[in-house]
């Protein structure tokens, strides 16, 4: 059966995810440049036509839960997004760009966590739950696209 999600180990679905959103992206016209290695949490760079260059984090989740990037390498700045794939079983891909600006203003869904004095390593979050959707469906893909067409 297709998107047989539970199936796939979390590697798998990361993997996925990155490559269905270059493919995305593709598919508006926008030109993807993988990078070889993933060691500073950017996964991809972007741009359409002849304008300035996005970078771009994927992160991936099945359902609902809390996705998190690690403050050392999600650093915030205009050129950055999140694109987030969310993984609902028998379904295709919701996918959803977010200015890594908005976690300026933390919120019931962008989480700002310093975790002072603590063994975790100071973090972005998003808490992904039904109450918070109203506040994440505004970033849908093809919602933010042809805004990223512009930049």
């Amino acid at each position: 059966m297709r998107y047989n999600w539970k199936s796939l180990n979390k590697q798998q679905v990361g993997a996925f995810s990155e490559y269905f959103v270059k493919m995305e992206f593709t598919m508006y016209g926008f030109q993807v440049y993988s990078t070889e290695v993933d060691d500073r949490g950017i996964d991809f760079v972007t741009r359409f036509e002849n304008n300035s260059f996005l970078t771009i984090q994927v992160k991936s989740i099945r359902k609902s839960g809390y996705v998190f990037m690690q403050k050392d390498k999600f650093k915030l700045s205009s050129d950055l997004y999140l694109v987030l794939a969310i993984l609902d079983e028998h379904q295709a891909p919701k996918i959803y760009i977010i200015p890594s600006t908005e976690w300026k203003t933390p919120n019931e869904l962008f989480v700002d966590r310093d975790y002072e004095g603590k063994q975790s390593k100071p973090e972005y979050g998003l808490n992904l739950s039904k109450k918070n959707m109203h506040i994440l469906n505004q970033y849908e893909f093809t919602k933010m696209v042809p805004i990223l067409q512009k930049v």
